[in-house]
């Protein structure tokens, strides 16, 4: 398996500290939520679901060139370095198959399982690389947010699309259209097993930040069920996915999830090897101190995805 370093990808727009006179500039309702920290530099509190949302609204105005941006109240809003990291390593995965060169352009059709409300890996992979992309979700408010978003933003309107998955126990079935070709998936699956669980996490999240004040617990990055939790966790999500993944095997050339526990890796290499999967990669990130890896599964040779390339991607 091969394993990459553990820093912000060279090409994540994000690998410099926030500049918040810029941001404010780009989204000005930001201004309300800055200050100075006990370092003396700019910062918003963290602990703040308001505040993290502004200030994803202005990441996302600033870096990717959109006009607004919003989510419902309770909705997970993520960090942004992250999310680019994974869309980054994502071109690599593909250029690997296209001689070394990051195949760009609405020609390029990724699916996203699990979409949210937030939109993020389309908007990124979009704006960075011109991708098109079909996202799904089993939740209907998360798919209106969606489309809205890319409704208000132009340069989004044409290329992202979305569909609800109206199976809770299915991730490809009912999506994917049969004959239908993606070069790419990507996923963020739920992490944790169940609802106490994921609260169990929820506050050790708030803890961390030094902000819990008596019982009460602010979730700063919010969350709905279907984004936190599933029956069997991280782990039976990514099984299920691999499983389906081998019943449209020739329509994709990789398949990707994140896997937020190293632990988790072995299981889900076992599962890989049952469905006798062609090539297997893990690639580790990181943001800060925290650690994230996706893997990433095909079931084409070398020479079928050489084909695909000049059939796809070639000009």
């Amino acid at each position: 398996m091969s394993v990459e370093k553990l820093v912000l990808h060279p090409r994540n727009l994000h690998r410099s500290r926030y500049d918040f006179p810029q941001l404010i500039n780009s989204c000005p309702q930001l201004e309300q939520f800055v200050f100075i920290n006990p370092y003396g530099d700019q910062s918003v509190d963290f602990s703040n679901p308001e505040a993290v949302k502004t200030l994803n609204k202005a990441l996302l105005i600033y870096f990717y060139g959109l006009s607004d941006w919003d989510i419902p109240e309770n909705y997970l809003c993520p960090p942004i370095p992250g999310r680019a990291d994974y869309i980054h390593y994502l071109a690599d995965l593909l250029a690997s198959a296209n001689g070394n060169e990051i195949p760009k352009g609405n020609s390029v059709k990724v699916l996203d399982i699990g979409v949210g409300a937030n939109c993020v890996y389309p908007i990124i992979g979009h704006q960075e690389y011109g991708w098109s992309f079909v996202g799904s979700d089993v939740d209907k408010r998360a798919i209106s947010s969606a489309e809205n978003i890319a409704a208000i933003n132009p340069p989004l309107a044409n290329d992202l699309t979305f569909r609800m998955q109206n199976s809770a126990s299915s991730i490809f079935k009912g999506v994917v259209k049969p004959g239908e070709l993606f070069d790419l998936t990507l996923c963020n699956p739920p992490f944790h097993a169940s609802a106490e669980e994921a609260q169990m996490g929820s506050q050790r999240k708030v803890r961390n930040l030094g902000k819990q004040k008596g019982r009460e617990i602010v979730l700063n990055f919010g969350g709905q069920s279907s984004e936190l939790w599933c029956k069997g966790g991280e782990v039976e999500f990514i099984r299920r996915m691999i499983e389906e993944s081998a019943q449209i095997a020739k329509q994709c050339v990789w398949f990707t999830t994140l896997v937020s526990k190293s632990a988790h890796l072995s299981t889900v290499y076992y599962a890989l090897d049952k469905v006798g999967v062609k090539g297997v990669r893990t690639v580790e990130m990181a943001q800060g101190q925290k650690q994230s890896r996706f893997v990433a599964w095909t079931f084409l040779s070398a020479e079928e995805q050489a084909e695909w390339s000049k059939k796809r991607w070639k000009k």
